[in-house]
């Protein structure tokens, strides 16, 4: 039977659930538990396939397709485990299904109210996700603050699940803060306090309350805590303020947050290990180069809505030693040609990620050129290849109209053309090509010399394709297709010879990069930025 560990927040949003949740799972998977993880968000929207990257940041996609909350890619990246489509639940997701249940007359013409219908569906997912994992123990964040009016239902199914499974198969991790009163010079429990009232109120109480704090609470706050919430000392875990998001794991470790849930479990501690992760921190505290990568986009003002790419960058980098700096460049001010030797200048390297819509793409054209021509390292991703074929179609072989016809539906040389299975498709949430699909990548290529494979998985996002009509003609000027999907006959890598490094695929390998096994496009394009500087 699996365990439930159940992470709340409270008295403010932002104060690291994710990443208290993922450094719980990735202890207790050192401890040699199977370990899943889940997200349950209060917001209406179905999934965040329709959200503006402005709002939201990036949608991170799952081995199995489906579109998810950015912070799954937080615990994919610590844990190392593929999550799927029960790791990501919204408040839209599990009223959609109630609603269509009452429509099909699942509740045989009775009431259907938040209590038991809508709680019951949310009970379903939780236990979903440990009977398609096969996990140990599941590990569950719940998004919101404790009292916000949209997360009720979560909270109230978290605490039936309680009373069923009892606090032996359960745990609840309390996030709250700590804040530091500089006028008086003192810590102050009392928001913690209110925080775990509410909690109360609600109907359960926390096992482990995390504490955010900008300093170290010391024993009288911890057994002040400790009183007033009904917990052992050993029970209230610091989480302070630190420069290497990495050492909150070990920070946990050395206060045994591990060693306390598995005792509540009932369950052994096994041996630890943890040598990997201290090498990862050891190295990410010691970086000796730099390079700065410029990320070419239309959303670099919220740095979320590239933060796997960023992320990616950064791990490519450890590899080398080498700490990367990016340049975040607002694609829509490149559009004159006249700004790209100044803001190139001082880049080691081009970076081009996948977008939507029509807005800046000159400029990503612009950058892309720049890039081929100066032989500056590039790296395009998704709509970033797109646009690199559409430049080398236009600039090399003369096609001028080349286009995609996702921007100009009327061009006469549709390059990039709209998959044949999309044309019919209304609605726009979970209609794309997503999530994993086969590559099979040729000999005597760039991409099977970063790869050292022949086939790949790798995760899609997107509904239009390269034209295979115009393969021949680019071909015979210098675009090598060195990745394909076989069974669609699709493009999946380009690359250009006469260039140090110049490639571009149609998935997202961001998706696939851990801090610890960086993914290969990354690594060549951070290896050949560092060569070039």
């Amino acid at each position: 039977m699996a365990k439930y560990v159940f992470v709340t927040g409270g008295v403010v949003s932002g104060l690291g659930k994710g990443i208290t949740a993922s450094s719980i799972a990735l202890l207790l998977k050192a401890r040699g538990y199977k370990v899943f993880m889940q997200k349950f968000d209060p917001y209406i929207n179905v999934d965040p396939g329709t959200m503006s990257p402005y709002q939201h940041g990036e949608v991170f996609v799952t081995a199995d397709g489906s579109e998810t909350d950015l912070d799954l890619g937080h615990y994919e990246r610590f844990i190392d485990e593929e999550l799927n489509y029960t790791s990501s639940i919204s408040s839209g997701k599990i009223f959609s299904s109630v609603i269509e249940k009452e429509r099909r007359g699942d509740y045989l013409g009775g009431t259907v109210q938040i209590v038991p219908h809508i709680t019951n569906e949310i009970k379903s997912k939780v236990y979903e996700a440990a009977s398609t994992s096969q996990a140990d123990i599941i590990i569950t964040e719940i998004g919101g603050t404790i009292g916000d009016i949209e997360s009720l239902s979560f909270i109230e199914s978290l605490r039936q699940i309680r009373n069923e499974l009892g606090s032996n198969n359960t745990l609840f991790v309390h996030t709250t803060l700590i804040p530091y009163i500089y006028g008086s010079g003192e810590l102050k429990t009392k928001p913690t306090q209110h925080s775990v009232i509410e909690l109360r109120g609600l109907g359960i109480q926390p096992d482990i309350i995390v504490c955010r704090a900008p300093q170290n609470l010391g024993e009288d706050i911890k057994n002040k805590i400790a009183l007033y919430c009904s917990l052992n000392k050993e029970n209230i875990i610091e989480a302070v303020d630190v420069k290497n998001i990495y050492q909150i794991p070990i920070n946990f470790y050395e206060q045994h947050i591990d060693e306390t849930i598995l005792k509540q479990f009932d369950m052994k501690i096994k041996e630890i290990d943890l040598d990997y992760w201290k090498k990862l921190i050891k190295t990410v505290d010691n970086l000796s180069g730099q390079v700065t990568i410029a990320l070419v986009g239309k959303y670099v003002e919220l740095h979320d809505a590239y933060l796997s790419v960023a992320e990616s960058l950064k791990h490519a980098g450890y590899k080398y030693q080498t700490k990367v700096n990016i340049k975040w460049v607002d694609s829509e001010k490149l559009e004159d040609e006249n700004n790209l030797d100044n803001t190139f200048k001082d880049v080691d390297g081009i970076l081009v990620p996948g977008g939507f819509g029509s807005r800046g793409i000159n400029g990503k054209i612009s950058a892309i050129k720049y890039a081929r021509v100066n032989k500056i390292p590039f790296l395009g991703i998704c709509l970033g290849m797109q646009l690199a074929i559409i430049e080398f179609a236009r600039n090399v072989c003369n096609i001028k109209d080349a286009d995609s016809t996702e921007f100009n539906e009327l061009t006469s040389d549709p390059i990039i053309d709209m998959m044949s299975e999309q044309k019919a498709i209304v609605n726009l949430g979970g209609t794309m090509r997503l999530g994993n699909y086969e590559c099979y990548i040729s000999e005597n290529t760039l991409a099977k010399k970063l790869y050292q494979q022949s086939v790949i998985l790798e995760r899609h996002r997107h509904r239009y394709e390269f034209n295979n009509k115009y393969r021949e003609l680019l071909e015979s000027k210098g675009i090598v297709f060195s990745g394909i999907n076989k069974q669609s006959n699709l493009t999946e890598i380009i690359e250009l010879k006469n260039h140090p490094y110049f490639i571009a695929c149609q998935f997202h390998p961001e998706f696939k990069s851990r801090p610890t096994k960086s993914h290969p496009l990354f690594e060549g394009l951070i290896n050949n930025a560092k060569n070039r500087k």
